[in-house]
């Protein structure tokens, strides 16, 4: 537990993702059977061609790829706001089915949990840790007396847990919605957690797909700032920061 234990894992991804990418898109345009394309895009410079179809705006055949992530270090309130993100398949574990049990801190029982970092640049860290503790109390209060009464413990000792509870998530998503997700939540705007988050997973997926993803991010990556008069003014450092990625 702490400021931050993101830790995110590229699980698996569709293979030779430039390829399906170009056979999807050139079907549309090819009166050539699906066989006869597939033998042709193997011997061609499938790079290019997807740098035309990003320029043409041509982002479906980008759908057909799709990335699995896991990720664990994140608080329910990150999950929360990553779930928004609609055309996106999630399997989250369950404070029904697996309980917040007590874990050592420092003597105490505590669940795992984030602790922003205003909170600990504000002075309340240890403040913030002893409100845990005592939620953890509360919760395995709960579920005590929830057994014994033959309710499902778990299920309804959770209403009591906080939005700072650690939890883990495999995501999947495709290439195109993953554009979409870097745009929104790599800016400089969005919530710092899940700012982090689409970072990390952005990094990884460049790695696979440099020609997909070397110039995603924030918009203000490729193209002027979109937040008008919210934007936060820093879009040399922004662009700087996701060259270098």
């Amino acid at each position: 537990m702490g400021q931050s234990n993101l830790k995110v894992i590229l699980l698996n991804h569709t293979q030779d993702p430039e390829g399906l990418i170009a056979h999807a898109a050139k079907l549309c345009y090819s009166p050539s059977s699906v066989e006869e394309l597939k033998e042709k895009i193997e011997k061609l410079d499938n790079g290019k061609f997807i740098e035309k179809l990003l320029k043409m705006g041509h982002m479906s055949p980008l759908e057909h790829v799709t990335f699995n992530f896991g990720v664990e270090g994140i608080s329910r309130v990150c999950s929360h706001q990553l779930v928004r993100h609609r055309i996106a398949s999630y399997s989250q574990q369950s404070q029904r089915y697996v309980g917040e049990h007590s874990k050592n801190l420092h003597g105490e029982k505590t669940f795992d949990f984030i602790i922003p970092p205003a909170i600990v640049n504000a002075g309340k860290k240890e403040w913030f840790e002893e409100k845990m503790q005592d939620i953890q109390k509360w919760y395995d209060e709960l579920v005590e007396v929830l057994g014994d009464s033959g309710e499902k413990s778990n299920e309804d000792a959770r209403f009591i847990l906080p939005n700072a509870a650690e939890t883990k998530i495999i995501v999947t998503m495709n290439a195109r919605e993953l554009l979409h997700f870097f745009s929104v939540r790599c800016c400089n705007r969005a919530q710092w957690e899940i700012r982090e988050l689409a970072t990390e997973m952005l990094r990884l997926v460049r790695n696979i797909v440099p020609g997909i993803f070397s110039k995603s991010g924030p918009n203000c990556v490729d193209g002027p700032c979109t937040e008008g008069k919210m934007t936060c003014g820093k879009i040399d450092d922004v662009r700087e920061k996701f060259r270098k990625l």
